[in-house]
């Protein structure tokens, strides 16, 4: 009976030091919630209002910020999601041109919103964000890994509040179904290491 009292307090204490171990950077095995992207210069949005051809098209954000929009004028758009400029454009045009207007918004470009690949992929650089762009979707805009890459150890830093955060990111894994994809955020940089096996 003592032997075995003696086995198991030696366990706990070895799970004590072993969990102690455990690297402070967060390791990723679910999807991170995707944070509404805004607006900005450079960008290219296609307004429908319904039932009005003429007030709709495509529209380019300029390096004001604003979008030239028929019977409006100039609209400062920067800084808004799509919803935003939705309600905005409806409310407008429902005070003085048109009653109970109903507009959407499909983003076409997010030009002025810009994710970085480096380190262990065919063609490193900066890309576009998409809207609900994934870590994979990244690694392959940017062809793929290289027969080097270590997969599992892929890490994204991202700025939140001021705060450098890193996550490492199992994107094999990932691939392979295991757990749930890694969204990125406009601004995010994602680094692939060099495998050491």
């Amino acid at each position: 009976m003592k032997r075995l009292l003696v086995w198991f307090a030696l366990s706990s204490m070895l799970g004590a030091c072993s969990w102690k171990k455990i690297p402070e950077t967060p390791v990723v095995s679910e999807g991170v919630a995707v944070a509404a992207s805004t607006l900005g210069p450079g960008d290219v949005v296609e307004i429908k209002v319904y039932d009005e051809a003429e007030l709709s098209g495509i529209f380019a954000v300029g390096s004001g910020g604003t979008v030239n929009y028929p019977l409006i004028g100039r609209l400062a758009v920067e800084g808004m999601t799509s919803s935003d400029l939705a309600e905005t454009l409806q409310k407008k045009l429902g005070e003085k041109f048109l009653r109970n207007p109903q507009v959407s918004i499909i983003i076409r470009e997010y030009n002025s919103k810009k994710v970085s690949v480096f380190g262990e992929v065919n063609k490193p650089g900066t890309f576009r964000y998409e809207d609900n762009m994934t870590i994979i979707q990244a690694v392959s805009m940017a062809g793929g890994f290289t027969k080097m890459a270590s997969k599992n150890q892929t890490n994204v830093t991202r700025l939140e509040n001021g705060e450098e955060r890193k996550f490492f990111v199992p994107v094999e894994a990932i691939a392979e179904g295991k757990t749930r994809n890694f969204f990125l955020r406009p601004g995010d940089i994602v680094y692939v290491p060099e495998s050491i096996w």
